[in-house]
Formats: structure tokens, C-alpha cells, sequence
């Protein structure tokens, strides 16, 4: 369709898509645009935010789908062209990323189609890259993640890729994005009514920004998958043509145009499948199991369980405090018979050292434990230490010699080979492996830890495992402290039967 240009201006000023596209070339007149129905779809809610129609915002894209261009740049002039009196503050993981969108959006309402296309105009007097206002006092304030905003506040806050991928793995990094949330950027709306939040960025963790506002807070999600994993439906409006429905079929690619399935599929091999399936599929936690897929695990019901089993192991990850932001302190208890490991049960709690010191003791008498894991850091080698003192020989220190990572990887061919049972049904089975799925990308890895713990020490001691079952035998009948713990092979009381 040929328009006129005072027509196309007017489109340009109805309809954000439109103008995302021409503000892309009128900033990159060397690169070619690719359009695509999600772009449309991610205009149509950010044209919502300005209406009010939406207050909370997330969208979740892979890398390189013009996210920044839509969101920090193009929405931010847009939204000024009609609204030179808004207050807009956008935030990144860096200083120097922040400045670039800002840096893009300036030049944008400088250029002279927007010039012809808006009236908004930006002050003489305030005309930084990281802070420039409008004639009529509107602003844009580009800040980094953890900047101080001391006396400023906003109308709309663009929080955009508040976190870089090689720092979702640490807590740390984590936190401190998540904190600065909570503590500096939430209470920084003028009007805690009608300002709007928009969070715009890949997926790292399950516990990156997006999953811990979740944990509170009605939002508005736009997912996109780079492959659909199911079939998908998208009304688009169009200002030509009213609502247009969009079908994406499972499997296919979210923008075949610019990386077709044979592209991300290269992708997949090069950054590996957890990051691919934070990054790309916006699944901190992918379909079926990360590091370890669900379907490796064996089942068993409680007629299964063996009558004997060679070694019954508590196997202890200890918190090193007892408080609610801290770790639980976990046991796994396992039974081994011929080279098969049964999980019998999981104790997950957070606990006093005093209670956990006591609570190591009974839970191994209550299973008949014969080997009592704990790993020798922190609060555990006090732990060793003191129920060595009081007596408790069945304590054995555990010596990683690698990360928790590196760890359970060394292990999974354990699982995978079908080595290792979990009860058909348990309180507490759905629990462990939603965190064995989603390590090590999962908010908590307490059990993951334990588990690994006790196949590394079984793989790593099985002849000391198989010659401790020779000698317990041979001294079944002493009646000295250790043999009370070490001839101890049969069913744990506290199994399923």
C-alpha cells in the first residue's frame, strides 16, 4: 500500500510495531530488518503499558530479537512522542549497556524522521546520553543494576537484561540483582498505582529476577521459545486488518527467517543444553531434566525393597545457619544391594546446630543406618568432630575432590545406566526431583548435593564398601560400639513396606 508521508507519519504515531521497524533502519541503515509476528506481539503489549492496560510486564526472548531495540529504545521515543511530560527510568546489568540504549534513543529523537513524526522535542539544557529531558520535563534515566537512585523517580521503570549470563550460576550476582529490587528500584514508581514495570531479558536461572518477582506479584508473561515446544496461538492486532491470529506449531523455529532450526541447532552444541534451555527456550528447568533426566531414575514399590540391603548410608548436606534466606540441611538415606542404590527417604529441614547434631544420631538409629555421610567444610567438621567425641562411630568424613558440579557429572552415568530406585510415591519425591531437574540452574541444590555426595563416596569406595559388609559379617556377634552400627543390613524401620 503507497501512503502519502503525512499519512505513514500517522501511522507511525498509531501503531509502535510500525515505528520499532522504521526507528531499526533510521538507527542501522546498513542492516537489514527482519519482521516477524513477535515483535508485533511485543509491541502490542508495551502499547498496552502506555495505555495502563498493563502494569506489570514480562518478557521472555531469546538473544538477539531486537528485545533492547523494542523495549529500551523505540518503546522509550515512542512513548515520549506522545507523552513528553512521562518520567522513564531503564536499567541494565552495566553502566556502559545502559548508555548504549540510551545513546540509540537520543539519536532516534534527534533524527529528523522523528522530528517530522512527533512534536516532543529534548531540553538544551539536559542533554546527556545518561539522563536527558524533554522540553516539557519528561526524562530518560539510564542506570545500571545496583545504582543508587537516590531522589529519582519514574512513571515507567525498563528493566533490561538486568543479569549476564556468565554470572547467573553465581548466588552472589543473583542476589544482588534480586535485592536491588527489592530494596532500591521497587519503591521508586511516583505512583505506586498507575507506574508501570517492565522486565525485559533472556531466562539464566530460576532464580534470576524474573523468577523471584513471581514469587510475588501479578505479571503479564510473554514467552517465546526459540523452538515451540507445543503448539502455540497469538491474536496480533494490526492497525490494517483489525486481529490476526498467529499458529506456531511444536517444533517449529520463533524466527526461522534470522535462525532457522539448523542455526539453533548449532547453538544448542555450542553453548550446551542448560544454558540453551534458559537462554533460548526461557526454561531455566528444561522438559525432562537437566544434568539428569527424570527418565533415568528406576522406580520401586515397597514390595520391592530388598529384605537385606549391604549398606545403609545417611548421607548429610548441613546449612551454615539455620535462618530463612539460608540452605536446608539435608539428609538422603540410601540402601545398596548388589550395586543397586534405593532412596528410602529424604529429610529436608532447616535447623539449629544443636537440633541438627541430635537429629543425626536418631535418624540414623531410626534407619538403621551403618555409614553416616557428612561432608568435611564448614559446619560439618564441627559436626564430625563432635559426634566422634560423644562417641558416634559411624560417622565418615567425606573429602570432595571437585565443585558440586563437576560432581554430579561425574555420577550421572550411575543413574543413567539404571542404578538408582526412587519410591513410586513419597511426601517428598516431587520436591527432590523438580531440584534434580532443574540443577544446576535451580534455586536450591541441597538434595542434589547429598545425592551426589553418596554416589560419589559409593563409586569412589565400593571396595572399602564391600570389604566393611565382609567385616561387619565377621564380628555380627561383638557386642562392642562400632558392630552396634556396623552389623546393621537389614531393612531400615523407617522404609516403606
Amino acid at each position: 500500500m503507497d501512503l502519502k508521508p503525512n499519512e505513514y507519519r500517522a501511522v507511525l504515531r498509531r501503531d509502535l510495531a510500525t515505528f520499532i521497524e522504521r526507528s531499526f533502519r533510521e538507527l542501522n541503515p546498513h542492516v537489514r530488518f527482519y519482521p516477524n509476528w513477535h515483535i508485533e506481539e511485543i509491541a502490542q503489549a508495551l502499547e498496552d503499558c502506555m495505555l495502563g492496560k498493563i502494569r506489570r510486564l514480562i518478557i521472555n526472548v531469546p538473544p538477539r530479537s531486537l528485545k533492547s531495540h523494542c523495549a529500551s529504545v523505540a518503546f522509550v521515543a515512542w512513548l515520549l512522542g506522545h507523552n513528553p511530560n512521562a518520567q522513564i527510568l531503564c536499567a541494565s546489568y552495566a553502566q556502559s549497556l545502559a548508555d548504549k540504549h540510551a545513546y540509540d534513543t537520543r539519536s532516534l529523537m534527534t533524527s529528523p524522521l522523528y522530528r517530522a513524526t512527533f512534536a516532543t522535542e529534548i531540553s538544551a539544557e539536559k542533554f546527556a546520553v545518561g539522563d536527558f529531558m524533554t522540553t516539557e520535563g519528561g526524562f530518560r534515566l539510564a542506570t545500571s543494576v545496583g545504582g543508587v537512585l537516590t531522589g529519582r523517580g519514574a512513571d515507567f521503570i525498563i528493566i533490561d537484561d538486568p543479569l549476564k549470563p556468565d554470572e547467573a550460576l553465581s548466588v552472589t550476582q543473583r542476589k544482588s540483582s534480586n535485592d536491588w529490587y527489592d530494596h532500591t528500584v521497587y519503591s521508586r514508581l511516583n505512583d505506586k498505582r498507575t507506574g508501570c514495570f517492565i522486565l525485559i531479558m533472556q531466562r539464566l536461572h530460576e532464580d534470576d529476577l524474573v523468577g523471584h518477582v513471581l514469587q510475588n506479584g501479578d505479571w503479564k508473561i510473554l514467552r517465546f521459545p526459540a523452538i515451540a515446544e507445543e503448539d502455540e496461538c497469538h491474536e496480533i492486532r494490526r492497525l490494517v486488518g483489525g486481529v490476526t491470529t498467529v499458529t506456531r506449531r511444536a517444533g517449529e523455529a520463533l524466527h526461522p527467517d534470522r535462525e532457522p532450526l539448523e542455526t539453533l541447532a548449532e547453538l544448542r552444541k555450542t553453548i550446551g543444553e542448560y544454558n540453551f534451555a534458559a537462554q533460548y527456550q526461557q526454561a531455566p528447568a528444561p522438559s525432562g531434566g537437566g544434568m539428569v533426566k527424570l527418565s533415568w531414575f528406576r522406580t520401586y514399590a515397597p514390595t520391592d525393597l530388598p529384605d537385606k540391603f549391604e549398606l545403609i548410608i545417611d548421607s548429610w548436606d548441613t546449612a551454615n545457619k539455620p535462618t530463612e534466606l539460608s540452605d536446608y540441611s539435608v539428609c538422603t538415606t540410601w540402601g545398596l544391594c548388589q550395586k543397586r542404590l534405593y532412596l528410602l527417604h529424604v529429610l529436608r529441614k532447616r535447623l539449629e546446630y544443636p537440633e541438627l547434631k541430635r537429629l543425626v544420631r536418631s535418624h540414623a538409629e531410626d534407619f538403621q543406618a551403618n555409614t553416616v555421610l557428612i561432608e568435611d567444610k564448614a559446619s560439618g567438621t564441627q559436626l564430625i568432630q563432635d559426634l566422634k567425641s560423644d562417641g558416634f562411630y559411624s560417622v565418615t568424613r567425606y573429602s570432595p575432590s571437585m565443585d558440586k558440579v563437576m560432581r554430579l557429572h561425574t555420577v550421572t552415568n550411575t543413574i543413567e545406566n539404571g542404578f538408582v530406585y526412587l519410591p513410586e510415591e513419597a511426601h517428598w519425591l516431587a520436591e527432590y526431583l523438580h531440584e534434580m531437574a532443574t540443577f544446576p540452574n535451580g534455586k536450591f541444590d541441597d538434595q542434589v548435593d547429598s545425592t551426589s555426595q553418596t554416589l560419589d563416596w559409593v563409586r569412589g569406595r565400593g571396595r572399602h564398601c564391600y570389604g566393611l559388609l565382609e567385616y561387619a559379617r565377621s564380628i555380627s556377634s561383638a557386642a562392642t560400639p562400632e558392630s552396634q552400627y556396623a552389623a546393621r543390613f537389614t531393612r531400615p524401620r523407617g522404609a516403606a513396606r
